[in-house]
């Protein structure tokens, strides 16, 4: 039998679970966000959470919240409904109890914060933004120690040719996933898609950084010719422990497309891309997508309040694994 371990509020909008610290952070309407902790260090199944700290993060609702890497403290980065973005610090100062600080308001004239991921490279902690009008911008973190000290790296439009950057885009939401773990001599990627009005920004692109020009390139777009256009709901890049290709979940209004992205660039630098699968099931959008740490099981949740679990067999044929119908007290 099920057993609940936290109780939240009744006007929670989101929540983000800390796997290394074993915590929980939920935003809610009023614009606070609340942690909550085990009842013991071990974090045991049989754990109960209770809040241990709250703060007022913004003025209207958070909607998402993303932990930092654990190797950069207890941190967190919240996106609210005015598309506000601000990472907030859990530290001590003068020898006072620990305290949720804030860190950084990022401000942003043309746009709303839509999605936001953090990407570790060999040489610094980088964070992708995309915006409403279709732009990512790029902030690199300076000093690892300072959490206030961003640097903003790189700003561009979600496009493969930069002639297709042909006025602003108006989105509704977009999704970032990081390749997380590329080999040291590698350089950080990450794949995004929009849902807009716009469909030259709305395909799935890999990013790449490119250390000798210094600049992000668009290496692999993910979408067949006639769906360019369509509106990307989630993305989600697995983890590789030993796959001669990668592999990207890509969810729009058609469902779900798993896709292979090869290793070697071409010679115009671009990835060889194969639609390996099409997943069908949720009734209506797909709104997240996350791997377990092998990159053999996907799980799914959209509008129907369902959550599905995927895998593909030997033979490399996918299926639906299993169902988790929301509970309910009736």
């Amino acid at each position: 039998m099920a057993k609940s371990m936290a109780t939240l509020d009744s006007d929670t909008t989101c929540s983000s679970w800390n796997y290394s610290g074993h915590r929980l952070a939920a935003g809610s309407v009023d614009g606070s966000l609340a942690l909550y902790d085990a009842s013991d260090a071990s974090a045991s199944p049989s754990s109960s959470f209770t809040c241990s700290s709250k703060v007022r993060v913004g003025e209207t609702s958070i909607v998402k919240i993303v932990w930092l890497p654990p190797e950069f403290g207890d941190a967190v980065a919240c996106i609210c409904e005015d598309g506000c973005l601000s990472i907030w610090e859990e530290a001590a100062e003068d020898s006072h109890a620990l305290e949720w600080k804030l860190c950084k308001n990022f401000k942003n004239k043309t746009g709303r914060v839509l999605d936001v991921q953090f990407g570790v490279s060999r040489k610094s902690l980088k964070m992708v933004a995309a915006y409403s009008d279709g732009y990512i911008r790029i902030f690199e973190l300076l000093d690892p120690l300072e959490l206030k000290n961003w640097q903003l790296q790189a700003e561009f439009q979600n496009v493969i040719d930069s002639v297709s950057s042909l006025g602003k885009a108006s989105g509704l939401s977009a999704s970032v996933s990081w390749n997380a773990l590329k080999g040291e001599n590698q350089e950080p990627s990450f794949v995004l898609g929009f849902n807009s009005d716009s469909p030259h920004v709305n395909s799935s692109k890999v990013w790449e950084f490119d250390e000798t020009h210094n600049r992000w390139l668009a290496v692999a777009e993910l979408a067949l010719p006639e769906d360019r256009g369509d509106r990307v709901f989630a993305v989600a890049w697995a983890p590789n422990i030993g796959r001669s290709y990668e592999v990207v979940a890509v969810a729009t209004s058609k469902g779900i497309g798993i896709w292979h992205v090869g290793l070697t660039p071409d010679m115009d630098g671009r990835l060889s891309v194969k639609k390996a699968a099409s997943l069908s099931g949720h009734e209506g959008e797909v709104r997240e997508m996350e791997w377990d740490m092998s990159g053999m099981t996907l799980a799914s949740s959209g509008s129907d309040g369902m959550v599905r679990l995927w895998q593909s067999n030997l033979n490399g044929k996918w299926h639906q694994q299993a169902t988790l119908q929301p509970f309910s007290s009736n």
